[in-house]
């Protein structure tokens, strides 16, 4: 698995930005957990990161909105501090429901 952030700034001025962010955080939710307005934190395979970008890339007007993903290092425990609120929740673990 591949370990991502994913940020975006979606231009919201008109109803058609509106739109696009709440498209861009669709897709987001479904393939990670939100850390914060617009940054996820995104587990995919090879595959799927293909498919993640293309999707995001066709939802965002490139003249007016931007997308950036990095490659988080393994392990996420030892190269990600969180300060504050932190609801980060480790799906690969078991989980009891």
């Amino acid at each position: 698995m591949i370990d991502l952030l994913i940020c975006y700034d979606v231009g919201t001025l008109t109803d058609a930005g509106h739109r696009r962010l709440r498209r861009v955080a669709k897709v987001c939710v479904a393939h990670g957990q939100r850390v914060q307005n617009s940054v996820f934190e995104i587990s995919v395979t090879d595959v799927q990161l293909l498919t993640l970008r293309e999707k995001l890339t066709d939802l965002i007007d490139p003249t007016e909105d931007s997308i950036r993903i990095y490659r988080l290092r393994q392990p996420r425990e030892k190269f990600v501090e969180a300060f504050g609120r932190d609801q980060y929740v480790d799906f690969t673990n078991p989980m009891i429901l």
